[in-house]
C-alpha cells in the first residue's frame, strides 16, 4: 500500500513539474499579448508655444497648447497574432481657443513583438506607406538597445536609442530617445508677401521638421508611460534660411495621464509575474516535493520488503539445521 502511494506521488509530482514548464513556456507566451480592445486617452501639454495661424495669417506666441491622443482597438480587424489600433490626436490652442491641427492614424502590429505589419488598411492621415519598426508600443521585455520606430511625421523609420533608466511615479522605466535632425518632409506653396518675398506672387518653400522625443517605457509591458517631445516645423527659402515658423513646442505628458499609465503598467506587470514566475514556481515546487516524497515512500517500502524476506530466510534455516543434527547422530525415527 505504501509503495503504491509513493508511486502515485511520483507520478503526480512529475505531472506538476511538466505543468509548471508548460505554464511558463507555452501558456504564458500565449496569454501575454497586446490587447485587441485597447482604449486609452492621453493628454500632453506645452507652454510658451509659437505657431503660424493660417486663419489670421500671423504667428502666435506665448501659447499654451494641449494634445489629446485617443487610441481605440479595432477588435473586428485584429486576430490572434495581429492587433489593429486607431489613433486620433487633437492639438488645441487653449490660450486663444483655437484648433491648431489633428491627425488620424491606423496601425497594425504583432501582438507579441510590437513590430508593425502592412495590413488591415494601415495609414497615417489617409497616406499609405511601407510600415516597419515599432509604432504604438515597445515589445514585452524591452531591451537596453536601439530600436527602429516608425516616425509618422517623416513617414519612415528612424532609430530610437536606449538612454538609461528613470523612475516615473515609482515605476522603473527605460528611457529611449529619438533625435531628428532638420529633415525635409514636403513642399508648401504660399503667397510671397507672407514671407517677405514681395516680388513673387506665389513661392514654393521646403517644409522641414526637427525634434527630440523621449519615451519612458515600462520594460516588462513595453508601454510608454510618459513622453516628452519637442517639435519644430518650419519653412525655408532656397538658401536654406527659415522664413516661417509653423510650430515650435515641447509637449509633456500630464501628471494625470502618467498616473493612469503607471497604474495600468503595474497591474499588467503583476499579471505577467503571476504567469511567468509565481504560478510556474509554485506548481513546480509542489511537484518537486511530491516527487521526493514519492521516491522516499517507494524506496522505504522496498527496503522493508527486503528485511521481511531476510527474516523469513533466517527462520526457515534453523529447523533444517536441527533436523540434520538428529539424523547425523544415528537416531532413526520410530
Amino acid at each position: 500500500m505504501r509503495r503504491g502511494t509513493g508511486l502515485v506521488a511520483c507520478a503526480l509530482g512529475a505531472f506538476l513539474i511538466v505543468l509548471a514548464l508548460f505554464t511558463r513556456y507555452y501558456i504564458a507566451d500565449q496569454a501575454i499579448k497586446f490587447p485587441l480592445n485597447e482604449h486609452t486617452v492621453t493628454t500632453l501639454s506645452a507652454s510658451n508655444v509659437s505657431y503660424f495661424n493660417s486663419g489670421e495669417l500671423q504667428e502666435l506666441t506665448g501659447v499654451t497648447m494641449t494634445e489629446t491622443s485617443t487610441t481605440e482597438g479595432d477588435v473586428a480587424s485584429g486576430s490572434a497574432s495581429t492587433a489593429v489600433w486607431n489613433n486620433f490626436s487633437y492639438l488645441f490652442d487653449r490660450t486663444n481657443d483655437l484648433t491648431y491641427d489633428y491627425s488620424l492614424q491606423r496601425l497594425a502590429f504583432s501582438r507579441r513583438s510590437a513590430e508593425l505589419v502592412n495590413c488591415c488598411g494601415a495609414n497615417v492621415n489617409a497616406k499609405r506607406a511601407h510600415f516597419s519598426g515599432l509604432g504604438y508600443v515597445w515589445p514585452f521585455g524591452a531591451q537596453k538597445t536601439t530600436y527602429q520606430i516608425f516616425d509618422t511625421t517623416m513617414m519612415k523609420t528612424h532609430p530610437v536609442s536606449y538612454a538609461g533608466t528613470a523612475t516615473v511615479d515609482g515605476l522603473a522605466t527605460y528611457k529611449y530617445v529619438e533625435a531628428v535632425a532638420p529633415t525635409r518632409i514636403g513642399t508648401e506653396q504660399l503667397p510671397g508677401s507672407l514671407v517677405g518675398m514681395l516680388d513673387d506672387a506665389t513661392v514654393s518653400l521646403g517644409e522641414y521638421y526637427a525634434g527630440t522625443t523621449t519615451n519612458y517605457v515600462d520594460p516588462m509591458t513595453g508601454v510608454p508611460v510618459s513622453v516628452t517631445f519637442g517639435r519644430h516645423l518650419y519653412l525655408v527659402d532656397s538658401a536654406g534660411k527659415e522664413v516661417l515658423n509653423l510650430l515650435k513646442a515641447t509637449f509633456v505628458t500630464t501628471p494625470a495621464s502618467i498616473a493612469a499609465a503607471v497604474n495600468t503598467a503595474k497591474s499588467d506587470n503583476a499579471k505577467i509575474i503571476v504567469l511567468t514566475v509565481i504560478a510556474p514556481a509554485t506548481v513546480g515546487l509542489a511537484g518537486l516535493i511530491l516527487l521526493i516524497i514519492g521516491v522516499i515512500m517507494a524506496r522505504s517500502r522496498e527496503e522493508s520488503d527486503d528485511e521481511d524476506l531476510a527474516q523469513v530466510g533466517d527462520r526457515g534455516g534453523a529447523p533444517g539445521h536441527q533436523g540434520g543434527e538428529g539424523l547425523a547422530g544415528g537416531q532413526l525415527p520410530v
